[in-house]
């Protein structure tokens, strides 16, 4: 059997990796001159900048391909104790992640508190609400506003209130019904081993290009698919260069580009696939002598900024002097109507406004296609149905970040590697 990925980002690279450690043939076509997709660092001026994703957990899975590529002497591991702040009322305030946290936090008032405990009263999470609905209503307002609503809607650069619990709380609902509340599903969290935060000594990009340079053999870069066709019970892959023949397709790639691809194969799931939304982002670097120790903050609603949030680079990897803001996403996409340079001076005058300190703009970043909207457009993923022998492997049919996109690789080559008829 060969396999034939489209996309040279990290869950391509994860699945060409794992395949070939089965003994899999496969191949890998990818479109930009260089590995990673949205996961691009620049060192610039002696600073790692991160054009997309700041940092990633190093879970079990992360792990085993840090140690198989020999790159653990380049990790760069943050303190997981730091913590994360939320601008509300004007102040950075401390996100509890204690009971203790908790109990003394002055995000939350003592009425407030009180109701998040009353949560195991509540009826279960229903799919069909959404992410505001249902945290307002098993936590309270309070709760929703101060602390899930920054965290959750800065997480995803989207809008609570126009996310369907069912398409990005899948996972939590689960857990409330094993454990029978969200509340003891979220104590019984605590004091379990968190993966610390990591990256490396060059950026996060390190890990795609060892990945790329491991199976150089097996990866084309600078070669965009014109074409997605059948060939017998199997498919031909057409590029400028060429056409490749293989048994098994996986698209790895942003939907629209999947879309463009199953035009010719699967009209109507091009069509599905190519109503799905995204949030406009922006990343603006920036350079202060700010000193405050954290991951960052991310920005109630109602603040009167901008600004979703910001990483401190400088804080959890040592990165001198650096942070990234974040603007634009569901709620605010025509903030990045202006240009680079009025952006760039936005990000900088409301970090002064939160820090306390001024900022020089270093860069402005601009992601294309942004990141999953996870509203209403992803209803067209019920009733998607793909022709045999082609597979989705993306952050739009499964979680976002890193990890999740290394373990769901690793599994998907384990299921094609034994001929699973449902992949």
């Amino acid at each position: 059997m060969r396999v034939g990925i489209v996309g040279g980002g990290i869950t391509g690279l994860s699945l060409l990796h794992h395949l070939r450690e089965r003994d899999v043939d496969a191949v890998i076509h990818e479109a930009a001159a260089e590995p990673g997709g949205v996961i691009r660092s620049e060192l610039r001026d002696g600073r790692v900048l991160e054009h997309g994703p700041q940092r990633l957990r190093l879970s079990e899975p992360v792990a085993e391909l840090v140690e198989a590529l020999g790159l653990t002497d380049e990790l760069v591991l943050g303190d997981d104790s730091l913590p994360i702040y939320v601008y509300a009322a004007g102040s950075l305030r401390p996100v509890p992640r204690s009971i203790r946290r908790f109990l003394t936090t002055d995000l939350l008032s003592v009425r407030g508190k009180l109701r998040v405990l009353a949560e195991p009263l509540t009826a279960p999470g229903r799919s069909e609400e959404t992410v505001a609905d249902l945290f307002a209503r098993k936590f309270g307002t309070e709760t929703y506003e101060n602390l899930v609503g920054p965290l959750f809607g800065g997480m995803y650069a989207s809008d609570p209130e126009r996310m369907p619990a069912r398409h990005s709380l899948s996972s939590l609902l689960r857990l409330e019904e094993r454990e029978g509340s969200l509340l003891r599903g979220a104590l019984s969290q605590l004091g379990g081993e968190t993966p610390p935060p990591a990256s490396f000594e060059g950026g996060l990009q390190r890990l795609p290009r060892a990945l790329a340079e491991r199976h150089a053999a097996s990866v084309e870069l600078d070669a965009p698919v014109t074409g997605l066709g059948r060939n017998g019970d199997g498919f031909t892959i057409g590029t400028a260069g060429g056409r490749t023949d293989v048994d098994r397709v996986v698209l790895t790639t942003p939907a629209r580009a999947a879309a463009d691809l199953l035009s010719g194969l699967a009209p109507d799931a091009a069509d599905r696939l190519g109503g799905l939304a995204y949030n406009p982002l922006a990343l603006v670097h920036l350079v202060s002598d700010a000193r405050r120790a954290g991951f960052g903050y991310q920005v109630r609603r109602g603040e009167g900024l901008h600004t979703l949030g910001v990483t401190f680079n400088a804080s959890l990897f040592d990165r001198e002097h650096l942070f990234t803001a974040f603007l634009g996403g569901m709620t605010d996409p025509d903030v990045l109507a202006g240009d680079d340079d009025a952006l760039g001076a936005l990000a900088a005058a409301e970090f002064e406004a939160v820090m306390g300190e001024p900022a020089e703009v270093v860069n402005v970043t601009r992601l294309s296609p942004g990141f999953p909207a996870y509203d209403d457009s992803w209803d067209a993923l019920d009733g998607l149905q793909l022709p045999p022998g082609v597979t989705l492997a993306t952050n739009y049919t499964a979680r976002m970040g890193i990890p999740s996109r290394v373990r769901e690789a690793r599994s998907l080559a384990a299921s094609l590697a034994e001929g699973d008829p449902s992949v």
